[in-house]
This record gives C-alpha cells, sequence and structure tokens, in this order.
C-alpha cells in the first residue's frame, strides 16, 4: 500500500526564485490537526508517550528577492503519541515577523541572501525556524542567527508568547541551546557583530534567567552549536565567519579562514566571564554536536566535524569550504574531542571517517552525561537537505551498529530523535522516530522504530495525508515533561 499523498502545488511561487521552493522543497499552505491515521504496516507501540516536535521553514509569500532555505517561515509539526493512539498537528509560530506580514498580505523583510542581519533597510526576518527545545513545559521554536525564544503550548502548538527570561537578559538566544533535563535548566548562548560579540546564560526551572554573562571574542563570529556537560558548559569559536569587506557593506558573506584554528571554551555552568578557557583543535567547521560529558579532568565532546574542502596538494580550500557551508553542501565525519581542564592538553579523533552523516540526535534525558549511542541520518553530498537513512553509532568506538533506509536514491528523512519507553530498561531502550517523504511514491509518512535495532526496518509506519516539507532540528518532549512546573 503507497498511500500517496493528494495533489499538492509544488511551485507556489512560479519558478522565479529557484528549486529551493519547489517540488520536495516546496510549502505547504495549511495548518491541520489529524487523528486515525492508517497503518501501513506494525502498530504504534502503547508505550510511546510524548510528542516529536520538528521545526522548519514553510515560507508563506513570495520572497523579497533571493532565497536560502534559512528564510522561510518557521512551521512545527508535531506528532504526539498517547497510549497507542497519533495526533498529527501542524501550525506556523506566530512571530512578530509573521504578524506583521500577515498583516500586509506580502512579505516585508528580506533574506539571507539579500541583507544582514541589524540593516534597517532591508530587514532580516527571525523566523523561528530552525530547532525545537523542551524546557519547563514549553516548547520553545529558535532562530540560528540569534533572535527570541518563542514559547509554544506542545499539545496545540498554539504559541504563547517571547520567553521573559531571554528577554530579561537584553540579548538573543541561538537555535542550539540545551536542556539539562535531570536539573531542568536550560543553557543558551547569544553572538552578534558588537564586542564582546557572545553572551552565554542559564535559564532556571522555574523559567527565570539565573545566569548571563559576556563571553569575549577575537571578532563577529558564527557559532552554530554548543555543548554542555553536569557542571560545564562548551562554547565554540570557529574560523568561519563574516568577511570583512562584505560586513562593512551590510551583506552577508561567510569565508573559512584555515589558518585560524578552531576552539572550544569550557565554563562552570554559572562561571564568570573570565572562568573560561579555550583549547584549540585543527580549523573547521562545526554545525552540530552529539551531546558531551566528563570523565575524570576530561570534558569530552562528539559531533559532527564539517571537512573543508582541500586542493589537490592537500592544502585547504577556503573559498570552496566557505561556499559548501553556506549552501549546505554537507561533508561531514563523526568527530571526537577531548580537553583537559587540569593539564590543558587537547585531543581529536575521527570516529567514522568513511560517512557523511549529520544532524545527530540521542537519549536527551542524558544531556550532559555520557551516551554510548548517538543516531544520525546520511547526508546527501548532493541534495540540499536529503536524508536518506539513518543510522545508529556506537559513539565511543564510531561502530555503525544498525542502520535503515527505505531508498538511498528517493527517500527523505527528518531530523530522527530518541524517544524512550515507558520504564526504560537502558539507554536504547525506546524508539526512533522520524517523518520521510518518498519522492517516487509520492509518499509521505511517519516512521517508528525499535532504537536498539534499525536493521529490522520500522515497528510501525503510519501513513499521512499531508505532505510535510523539508526541515531542520527537532525535539522529543515525554509526556511526563509536558507539564509545566512552573
Amino acid at each position: 500500500m503507497n498511500a500517496p499523498v493528494p495533489a499538492h502545488n509544488l511551485a507556489p511561487f512560479g519558478d522565479d526564485y529557484g528549486p529551493l521552493l519547489q517540488g520536495v522543497y516546496a510549502p505547504v499552505a495549511d495548518e491541520c490537526q489529524l487523528t486515525e491515521l492508517p497503518l501501513l504496516q506494525g502498530a504504534i507501540p502503547a508505550d510511546l508517550n510524548g510528542v516529536y516536535l520538528r521545526a522548519g521553514p514553510n515560507t508563506r509569500f513570495a520572497p523579497n528577492g533571493r532565497y536560502h532555505p534559512f528564510d522561510g517561515d518557521g512551521m512545527v509539526h508535531a506528532a504526539q503519541f498517547a497510549a497507542g493512539r497519533l495526533t498529527y498537528r501542524n501550525r506556523w509560530v506566530r512571530t512578530d515577523a509573521w504578524k506583521e506580514e500577515d498583516a500586509a498580505g506580502k512579505s516585508t523583510f528580506y533574506g539571507i541572501r539579500e541583507t544582514l542581519k541589524g540593516r534597517p533597510d532591508k530587514r532580516l526576518k527571525d523566523s523561528a525556524n530552525t530547532d525545537m527545545v523542551a524546557h519547563a513545559g514549553r516548547a520553545l521554536a529558535l532562530w540560528y542567527m540569534s533572535g527570541d525564544a518563542y514559547e509554544l503550548d506542545p499539545t496545540t502548538l498554539e504559541t504563547l508568547g517571547k520567553s521573559q527570561a531571554v528577554t530579561a537578559s537584553g540579548g538573543g538566544i541561538s537555535a542550539h541551546a540545551k536542556v539539562d533535563e535531570i536539573a531542568e535548566e536550560l543553557m543558551f548562548f547569544d553572538y552578534g557583530l558588537e564586542a564582546p560579540y557572545m553572551h552565554y546564560g542559564v535559564v532556571g526551572p522555574d523559567g527565570k534567567l539565573k545566569h548571563y554573562v559576556p563571553i569575549d571574542l577575537p571578532g563577529p563570529r558564527l557559532p552554530h552549536d554548543m555543548a554542555i556537560t553536569e557542571h560545564y558548559a562548551v562554547l565554540h569559536d570557529l574560523p568561519l565567519f563574516h568577511d570583512p569587506e562584505a560586513l562593512k557593506l551590510g551583506r552577508h558573506k561567510i569565508c573559512f579562514f584555515p589558518d585560524v584554528p578552531t576552539r572550544f571554551g569550557v565554563i562552570p555552568r554559572l562561571g564568570a566571564s573570565d572562568s573560561i578557557r579555550w583549547f584549540e583543535f585543527s580549523p573547521c567547521f562545526v554545525y552540530h554536536v552529539v551531546n558531551a560529558w566528563e570523565d575524570g579532568d576530561w570534558v569530552e565532546m562528539v559531533g559532527c566535524r564539517y571537512m573543508p574542502v582541500r586542493h589537490a596538494d592537500g592544502s585547504i580550500d577556503a573559498n570552496r569550504t566557505a561556499r559548501d557551508v553556506a549552501e549546505l553542501v554537507m561533508h561531514a565525519r563523526l568527530w571526537h574531542w577531548r580537553m583537559n581542564l587540569r593539564t590543558g592538553e587537547s585531543q581529536e579523533r575521527e570516529l567514522d571517517g568513511e560517512r557523511n552523516v549529520e544532524f545527530p540526535t540521542y537519549n536527551s534525558a542524558r544531556t550532559g552525561r555520557f551516551t554510548r549511542y548517538g543516531y544520525l541520518v546520511d547526508h546527501s553530498d548532493v541534495n540540499t537537505l536529503q536524508w536518506a537513512g539513518i543510522r545508529k553509532y556506537d559513539l565511543t568506538t564510531g561502530e555503525c551498529l544498525s542502520a535503515w533506509s527505505d531508498s538511498l536514491e528517493h527517500s527523505w528523512y527528518s531530523e530522527p530523535w530518541f524517544a524512550s519507553a515507558d520504564n526504560p530498561q537502558s539507554e536504547d531502550h525506546g524508539y526512533v522516530i522520524a517523518f520521510q517523504w518518498h519522492d517516487q511514491l509520492q509518499r509521505q509518512t511517519l516512521d517508528i522504530f525499535d532504537a536498539r535495532d534499525l536493521n529490522q526496518g520500522p515497528v510501525a509506519q503510519v501513513a499521512m495525508p499531508v505532505r510535510i516539507p523539508l526541515g531542520f532540528h527537532g525535539c522529543w518532549m515525554a509526556a511526563h515533561r509536558m507539564k509545566a512546573k512552573v
């Protein structure tokens, strides 16, 4: 049974804005709530309870100028599980920019190809389209360029307003904030074009700002992610940042600087600015971290190292590296970094040199603690945002333990998230959840895997009567965390 979705507009804005608003990349026009969805195989596990939330770009009005996926209006797609039943919902995030354009009936902002954050004449839209995190009973929709944190009801997806904690900081929050689910604290960073160029903050379980300090960087930078451990946060200073001349002209153009080392700064969770310690590594860009933890004097971090493009002589091709990062052309490898807080020593090693894997997830209940297992996607070397398969890794050895793909050519998965089973007996006792678009079959599904072994394929595959556009990041929010603690 293929269960194709109904016909839909694959080029809602015509041919004027390039391929990234057409075909598999085309946005959808409607919000909906669906129940009683047909199963193509298996059964929804009764011990799977909570909600899988995935953010992404879903452009509402024709863009002003050239389009990049980072520009699209934020839309959240949610699969809520309760005692063997599934409800699907999707809603736009009602940001300030969304409300303004809704009232105008057209785009009033510009995209990243046309402008720079902070320009008053061509304003860049905070679209809240990049990541979802779950904290203090609410879901937060976040933007990669550091903006507001929009709070959502995790069940209805109603936009409840802006995070008062982030507003109280006087700054913004980058997309990849981290939540310690044991302490129920949220750690975040903000970056910008003015000194000190970065800030680091902590939000308590009551949803209030608990800690906020400046972090001095050598200049304006473009960090994308961070990590936390039980007692520390790990902040990134990477050798990919603004072209100085373009910056002067108010344009967003990035360069890779191969002579500048990668630096990771380790700061106590509630540490003062001068308590941060910087460790140097080989130059690279890091889009996404898997997880980090402490081992004695060592802080260890596993993530996806963007591999710089190289010339025939082995030297780094800085121009191609920067262009590929800007165009979301991934060349990533699973990597392990170590930082010794007693000796100042740093170490790094490749965990898997063969596979281009990215958009990592894990058992988020163990954020900041040792995790043996990670779940990553096979990232296309050619197609933007095509993730054709899902892999389970041993994060200590780099061994791929199991994997699944319906079709390496035709499958387009979303970021897969681990969801613990009720009363889990091990770190990997649970499920991996992901939406999948199969372009040959014109079929949208929600796939649920046994996280202990992906090789057996989905234990349940649900036919979706609507298409779910390609997106970025998501999260899993267990049922017991969907009730606010404030």
